[in-house]
């Protein structure tokens, strides 16, 4: 018999511990647990926050294997039963799929959307160490598996980046056509980050966004909050210059860093994007 465990959420942070056997199926491949096993989410009373059954049946989390040798540990939200699209989504610094998961029940369910998402190398339960190697790589993990796991193709993919998302976000779209990109409070590149002055990508800058966006082929919106403390909203007006696939931009006036999703059009403008302005380029 396969190995099974149980995937307990508490306080934001993803567990995986071996148990006895469960009736939600969810194969992980790879070598690790002697082969395929099945995962399902499990929460403890200590959990920050609470799910209903229906929600929790439609979170499956699993693991897959990078490039880099590096386990990386998945979560499929299947928020609308037939969504025409399905967010990938790479989420930002200091959080992991626990923290994440609430945010993507809500978001998709709002736009149409299922959602796919994944932890970064060194995050959550991922194995490994941080690094910007490892990002690219975590990111080519979560697609191949979105894709051969569940069927979906590039067609129906929205790669949706968040603040430090974004790097894998335009790395894999510069590469990969899909549906659409979302680059949510984007950075142009590490260096400009740290010194906001510097006007020239040197070979040793991190994060060179500003230099992989123009080979975007798929149309891209950008977000950024005006008030932005973390990441200038010069980065997001940089980018939305120099993406030649860029749509109309949303520019919400007065938000920062971390709260952007609390303004009404915020999810207005996601909205259009997904539900009105794909269909009409599809056509």
């Amino acid at each position: 018999m396969a190995r099974v465990s149980d995937c307990m959420l508490r306080k934001g942070m993803l567990v995986w511990s071996a148990l006895g056997p469960t009736e939600v199926p969810c194969e992980v491949p790879g070598p690790w647990g002697g082969g395929p096993g099945r995962w399902k989410l499990h929460l403890m009373e200590r959990a920050d926050f609470q799910y209903s059954q229906r929600e929790l049946d439609t979170i499956e989390v699993f693991l897959t294997k990078s490039s880099r040798g590096n386990r990386i540990s998945c979560m499929y939200v299947r928020c609308v039963p037939g969504a025409r699209y399905t967010l990938l989504f790479s989420h930002g610094n200091a959080v992991d799929l626990g923290q994440m998961s609430s945010f993507y029940i809500g978001l998709g369910s709002r736009i149409n959307c299922n959602v796919f998402s994944y932890d970064y190398s060194g995050y959550g339960v991922s194995s490994g160490k941080p690094s910007e190697k490892n990002l690219y790589a975590d990111i080519d993990a979560a697609w191949q598996a979105l894709r051969t796991r569940y069927g979906i193709s590039p067609d129906s993919i929205v790669l949706y980046g968040q603040s430090i998302g974004t790097v894998p976000t335009v790395d894999l779209a510069s590469r990969y056509e899909c549906a659409a990109v979302v680059l949510h409070s984007p950075l142009t590149s590490g260096m400009r980050v740290a010194f906001p002055d510097t006007k020239k990508t040197y070979c040793f800058d991190a994060f060179p966004n500003i230099e992989k966006v123009s080979k975007i082929t798929s149309p891209v919106l950008i977000i950024h909050g005006t008030e932005d403390e973390v990441i200038d909203f010069s980065h997001g007006l940089a980018l939305s210059e120099r993406c030649p696939k860029a749509v109309e931009p949303l520019w919400v006036e007065g938000a920062g860093h971390n709260d952007i999703e609390l303004y009404s059009q915020y999810l207005e403008r996601l909205r259009r994007f997904i539900s009105q302005e794909l269909p009409s380029q599809r056509a």
